[in-house]
């Protein structure tokens, strides 16, 4: 295992490297920047802003600078999550952790990106969470009870609810949630996160998208699983069908979900964007929007960076928990 982990850690770094790459160039070249606004600023003023920040330097060298800012410089990962400041909670800081600074932001005055971010994650981090939650524990139960309904209402009410799901974007369903939970019913609140109901109904439009996906795979995997033979021969020797079912089918059943879960958690983190300006939570998301749309490059590349990260560890324990479902499977192979 410590082979394996090592060996795909390191294949990441080239694959990181084009990320940084693409991201710290791309944002460079869109028109306008980070110092311009509908008033425009005195000449000189806009040249002490960008000697300040580095901008003046040709790009070559910010880029360099800047890869030189981005690599680790120590590792002490049990300081990723610490109360680093002594205020009683824990803290994201990647500085801490491995030396990483991502550099100031160029749109809020006297912060940096590391501190922006360690504000905005841990929002971003609990929608995800709920809303994978709520895909998982409408999907599964969805697609397992569609396999075993093959070809009965139990089958043909899952794979409806599945199509629905894949048709409806969350941009859509947001919107509709908040007509019919906050403004009709008046349960909810259309926007903010500070009351616990306040999580119900950004965690359910961004999980109820994914849920169709974690329903298909789950009823064709628990398929393929209830046609094979030591199904049958569980069968014939008197098992009842749900011990088959949670016992010996599931498991397997439930390979091809977990290999979309890595995607599924990444994709989830970014869907937030949307979710996050529907329903005006401080996340990253938002954060990653609007610094997009006012040229904070630096708080674009770490966003961008951060996420291409988390994809990585995503996929990662994803690997290590097939190997672990399915013994045939080997991490040398």
């Amino acid at each position: 295992m410590f082979r394996f982990i090592l060996r795909r850690l390191l294949e990441t770094i080239p694959v990181m490297l084009v990320i940084v790459t693409a991201a710290f160039f791309m944002i460079r070249f869109l028109p306008g920047g980070p110092f311009l606004s509908e008033k425009s600023l005195p000449p000189e003023v806009q040249r002490n802003l960008e000697a300040h920040y580095g901008l003046d330097q040709p790009l070559g060298r910010q880029y360099l600078s800047y890869l030189g800012d981005l690599s680790p410089k120590r590792l002490m990962p049990h300081r990723l999550f610490a109360d680093t400041d002594g205020d009683g909670h824990f803290d994201f800081d990647l500085k801490a952790a491995f030396g990483i600074d991502f550099g100031p932001s160029l749109r809020y005055a006297n912060r940096s990106v590391n501190e922006v971010i360690a504000g905005a994650l841990p929002y971003s981090l609990e929608l995800g969470g709920w809303a994978l939650l709520v895909a998982l524990v409408v999907g599964v139960p969805l697609g397992v009870l569609a396999a075993v309904g093959r070809n009965t209402w139990l089958d043909y009410i899952g794979s409806g609810v599945s199509l629905l799901g894949l048709c409806v974007p969350t941009f859509v369903l947001g919107p509709l949630l908040v007509l019919g939970g906050a403004i009709y019913l008046q349960q909810f609140n259309a926007s903010g996160w500070e009351e616990p109901r306040d999580r119900v109904l950004p965690a359910v439009a961004l999980g109820l998208a994914y849920a169709a996906y974690v329903a298909r795979l789950t009823r064709g995997g628990m398929l393929d699983m209830l046609s094979q033979d030591f199904i049958r021969t569980a069968r014939a020797k008197g098992a009842s069908e749900l011990r088959i079912v949670l016992r010996h089918a599931l498991r397997g059943g439930l390979l091809p979900l977990v290999a979309f879960l890595g995607p599924a958690a990444a994709g989830i983190l970014t869907g937030s964007f949307v979710i996050e300006r529907i329903f005006q939570i401080p996340g990253l998301g938002r954060q990653f929007v609007n610094s997009a749309f006012t040229r904070d490059y630096t708080m674009v590349v770490g966003t961008v960076v951060l996420y291409a990260g988390a994809v990585v560890i995503f996929n990662l324990a994803v690997d290590i928990v097939q190997v672990w479902l399915n013994p045939r499977l080997r991490f040398d192979s």
